[in-house]
Protein backbone atom coordinates (compact mmCIF):
# COMPACT_ATOMS: atom_id res chain seq x y z
CA UNK A 1 0.00 0.00 0.00
CA UNK A 2 2.81 2.51 0.69
CA UNK A 3 4.63 1.80 -2.46
CA UNK A 4 2.36 3.14 -4.88
CA UNK A 5 1.69 6.45 -2.36
CA UNK A 6 5.69 6.83 -2.98
CA UNK A 7 5.06 6.96 -6.87
CA UNK A 8 2.45 9.20 -7.04
CA UNK A 9 4.08 11.61 -5.22
CA UNK A 10 7.24 11.11 -7.28
CA UNK A 11 4.78 11.82 -10.19
CA UNK A 12 3.40 14.81 -8.96
CA UNK A 13 6.82 16.16 -7.96
CA UNK A 14 8.08 15.58 -11.60
CA UNK A 15 5.02 17.12 -13.04
CA UNK A 16 5.58 20.44 -10.82
CA UNK A 17 8.97 20.78 -11.59
CA UNK A 18 8.46 20.28 -15.45
CA UNK A 19 5.36 22.96 -15.06
CA UNK A 20 5.16 25.37 -18.20
CA UNK A 21 4.13 28.32 -15.88
CA UNK A 22 7.75 27.93 -14.85
CA UNK A 23 9.15 29.51 -18.10
CA UNK A 24 6.53 32.10 -18.51
CA UNK A 25 7.34 33.97 -15.25
CA UNK A 26 10.66 34.53 -17.15
CA UNK A 27 10.35 34.61 -21.11
CA UNK A 28 8.36 37.85 -21.74
CA UNK A 29 5.62 37.12 -24.51
CA UNK A 30 6.29 38.16 -28.51
CA UNK A 31 3.49 40.44 -28.23
CA UNK A 32 5.46 42.81 -25.01
CA UNK A 33 8.29 42.87 -26.63
CA UNK A 34 6.76 43.88 -30.02
CA UNK A 35 5.32 46.58 -28.09
CA UNK A 36 8.58 47.45 -25.58
CA UNK A 37 9.97 47.99 -28.83
CA UNK A 38 7.63 49.66 -30.78
CA UNK A 39 7.44 53.02 -28.95
CA UNK A 40 10.12 54.99 -30.78
CA UNK A 41 8.85 53.57 -34.46
CA UNK A 42 6.27 56.91 -34.67
CA UNK A 43 9.11 59.70 -34.39
CA UNK A 44 11.50 57.73 -36.43
CA UNK A 45 8.72 57.12 -39.07
CA UNK A 46 7.59 61.37 -38.87
CA UNK A 47 11.10 62.44 -39.87
CA UNK A 48 11.40 60.14 -42.47
CA UNK A 49 7.89 61.28 -43.47
CA UNK A 50 9.34 64.77 -43.16
CA UNK A 51 13.01 64.37 -44.77
CA UNK A 52 11.62 62.77 -47.91
CA UNK A 53 8.25 64.79 -48.66
CA UNK A 54 8.67 68.50 -46.72
CA UNK A 55 12.21 69.16 -47.12
CA UNK A 56 12.27 68.37 -51.04
CA UNK A 57 9.35 70.52 -52.19
CA UNK A 58 11.25 73.40 -49.95
CA UNK A 59 14.40 72.75 -52.13
CA UNK A 60 12.47 73.05 -55.15
CA UNK A 61 9.84 76.16 -54.21
CA UNK A 62 13.39 77.71 -53.12
CA UNK A 63 15.17 76.75 -56.34
CA UNK A 64 11.61 77.88 -58.60
CA UNK A 65 11.72 81.08 -56.76
CA UNK A 66 16.16 82.15 -57.62
CA UNK A 67 16.23 80.79 -60.89
CA UNK A 68 12.63 80.32 -62.65
CA UNK A 69 9.93 82.69 -61.48
CA UNK A 70 8.58 84.47 -58.35
CA UNK A 71 5.69 86.13 -57.21
CA UNK A 72 4.99 89.60 -56.91
CA UNK A 73 2.92 92.74 -56.42
CA UNK A 74 2.34 95.88 -57.74
CA UNK A 75 2.12 98.78 -55.40
CA UNK A 76 0.91 102.22 -56.65
CA UNK A 77 -0.67 104.07 -59.55
CA UNK A 78 2.50 104.47 -62.10
CA UNK A 79 1.82 101.41 -64.11
CA UNK A 80 -2.04 102.62 -64.77
CA UNK A 81 -4.01 101.83 -66.96
CA UNK A 82 -2.65 98.44 -67.85
CA UNK A 83 -1.46 97.45 -64.33
CA UNK A 84 -3.41 98.25 -60.83
CA UNK A 85 -2.45 98.51 -57.27
CA UNK A 86 -2.65 95.10 -55.36
CA UNK A 87 -2.94 93.58 -58.67
CA UNK A 88 -0.65 90.11 -58.25
CA UNK A 89 1.44 89.17 -60.91
CA UNK A 90 4.25 86.06 -61.56
CA UNK A 91 7.13 87.36 -62.75
CA UNK A 92 9.66 84.93 -65.05
CA UNK A 93 13.67 84.70 -64.93
CA UNK A 94 14.38 82.82 -67.70
CA UNK A 95 13.91 84.50 -70.55
CA UNK A 96 16.63 86.83 -69.91
CA UNK A 97 19.18 84.52 -69.64
CA UNK A 98 19.14 83.67 -73.58
CA UNK A 99 18.27 87.58 -74.49
CA UNK A 100 18.58 91.05 -73.38
CA UNK A 101 15.07 92.95 -72.64
CA UNK A 102 13.55 94.05 -75.10
CA UNK A 103 11.49 97.83 -76.00
CA UNK A 104 8.30 97.50 -74.60
CA UNK A 105 8.45 94.91 -71.69
CA UNK A 106 7.07 94.79 -68.48
CA UNK A 107 10.50 94.19 -65.72
CA UNK A 108 10.42 94.00 -62.16
CA UNK A 109 13.59 95.72 -60.93
CA UNK A 110 15.39 96.00 -57.87
CA UNK A 111 17.24 99.24 -57.19
CA UNK A 112 18.28 99.64 -53.68
CA UNK A 113 19.08 103.71 -54.30
CA UNK A 114 15.18 104.05 -56.22
CA UNK A 115 13.57 102.56 -52.47
CA UNK A 116 13.05 99.25 -50.63
CA UNK A 117 10.61 98.19 -53.00
CA UNK A 118 10.54 96.06 -56.09
CA UNK A 119 9.47 98.76 -59.04
CA UNK A 120 7.85 97.76 -62.07
CA UNK A 121 8.01 99.72 -65.19
CA UNK A 122 8.33 99.41 -68.89
CA UNK A 123 11.47 99.06 -71.00
CA UNK A 124 11.65 101.96 -73.24
CA UNK A 125 15.23 102.20 -74.36
CA UNK A 126 17.68 99.77 -74.70
CA UNK A 127 21.33 100.06 -74.74
CA UNK A 128 23.08 102.37 -77.49
CA UNK A 129 19.54 104.31 -78.10
CA UNK A 130 19.55 108.18 -77.84
CA UNK A 131 16.64 109.04 -76.11
CA UNK A 132 14.62 112.21 -75.35
CA UNK A 133 10.70 113.12 -74.90
CA UNK A 134 9.06 116.68 -75.84
CA UNK A 135 5.39 117.30 -74.49
CA UNK A 136 5.15 113.75 -74.01
CA UNK A 137 6.19 112.14 -77.08
CA UNK A 138 9.11 109.74 -76.69
CA UNK A 139 12.09 109.93 -78.99
CA UNK A 140 14.31 107.14 -80.05
CA UNK A 141 17.25 107.95 -82.22
CA UNK A 142 14.91 110.98 -83.57
CA UNK A 143 12.04 108.78 -84.09
CA UNK A 144 8.89 108.77 -82.25
CA UNK A 145 8.12 106.02 -80.31
CA UNK A 146 4.64 104.60 -80.76
CA UNK A 147 3.30 103.68 -77.31
CA UNK A 148 0.03 102.65 -77.58
CA UNK A 149 -0.15 100.93 -74.04
CA UNK A 150 -0.57 104.68 -72.57
CA UNK A 151 -3.71 106.48 -72.12
CA UNK A 152 -2.44 109.64 -70.88
CA UNK A 153 1.32 110.95 -72.07
CA UNK A 154 2.79 113.64 -69.99
CA UNK A 155 5.10 114.54 -67.75
CA UNK A 156 8.46 116.24 -67.65
CA UNK A 157 10.31 115.73 -71.09
CA UNK A 158 13.66 113.98 -71.22
CA UNK A 159 16.58 116.20 -72.68
CA UNK A 160 18.44 114.24 -75.29
CA UNK A 161 20.87 111.13 -74.35
CA UNK A 162 22.46 107.86 -75.11
CA UNK A 163 21.63 104.90 -72.75
CA UNK A 164 24.75 102.91 -71.52
CA UNK A 165 26.00 99.68 -72.18
CA UNK A 166 24.33 97.00 -70.34
CA UNK A 167 21.88 99.48 -69.34
CA UNK A 168 17.73 100.28 -69.87
CA UNK A 169 16.24 103.38 -69.92
CA UNK A 170 12.50 102.62 -67.86
CA UNK A 171 9.21 104.55 -67.53
CA UNK A 172 5.53 103.73 -66.24
CA UNK A 173 2.66 104.12 -68.24
CA UNK A 174 1.34 106.61 -66.04
CA UNK A 175 3.92 109.25 -67.13
CA UNK A 176 2.79 111.90 -64.75
CA UNK A 177 2.54 109.81 -61.57
CA UNK A 178 5.84 107.59 -62.18
CA UNK A 179 9.05 107.58 -60.43
CA UNK A 180 11.46 105.97 -63.09
CA UNK A 181 14.76 106.62 -65.61
CA UNK A 182 13.47 110.36 -65.75
CA UNK A 183 14.32 110.90 -61.70
CA UNK A 184 16.55 107.64 -61.08
CA UNK A 185 18.49 107.50 -64.45
CA UNK A 186 18.97 104.17 -66.64
CA UNK A 187 19.02 100.83 -64.81
CA UNK A 188 22.11 98.54 -64.72
CA UNK A 189 20.02 95.26 -66.75
CA UNK A 190 21.66 93.41 -63.96
CA UNK A 191 19.07 94.87 -61.22
CA UNK A 192 16.12 93.60 -63.53
CA UNK A 193 14.59 90.90 -61.30
CA UNK A 194 12.39 89.25 -63.96
CA UNK A 195 9.57 90.03 -66.52
CA UNK A 196 6.09 90.51 -65.72
CA UNK A 197 4.39 87.17 -67.66
CA UNK A 198 1.19 86.07 -65.55
CA UNK A 199 -1.57 88.12 -63.89
CA UNK A 200 -3.31 85.90 -61.09
CA UNK A 201 -5.11 88.18 -59.19
CA UNK A 202 -7.76 89.43 -58.88
CA UNK A 203 -9.78 86.81 -60.92
CA UNK A 204 -11.44 89.22 -63.38
CA UNK A 205 -7.55 90.23 -64.44
CA UNK A 206 -6.04 86.72 -64.81
CA UNK A 207 -3.83 86.47 -68.04
CA UNK A 208 -0.73 87.47 -69.34
CA UNK A 209 0.85 90.62 -68.99
CA UNK A 210 1.42 92.66 -72.09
Amino acid sequence: MDEPTRREDSEAWQLEETSPTQDVAWAPSEASRSTAGSWWRGPVQAVRALIETVIPALVIAIAINLFLAQATQVLGQSMEPNLHTSQRLVVEKVSYHFHGPRRGDIVVIDLPEAGPELLIKRVVGLPGDTISSQRGQVFINGEPLDEPYISSPGGRDIPEQVVPPLHVFVMGDNRQFSNDSRNFGTVPIDNIVGRAWFSYWPPDLLGLVD
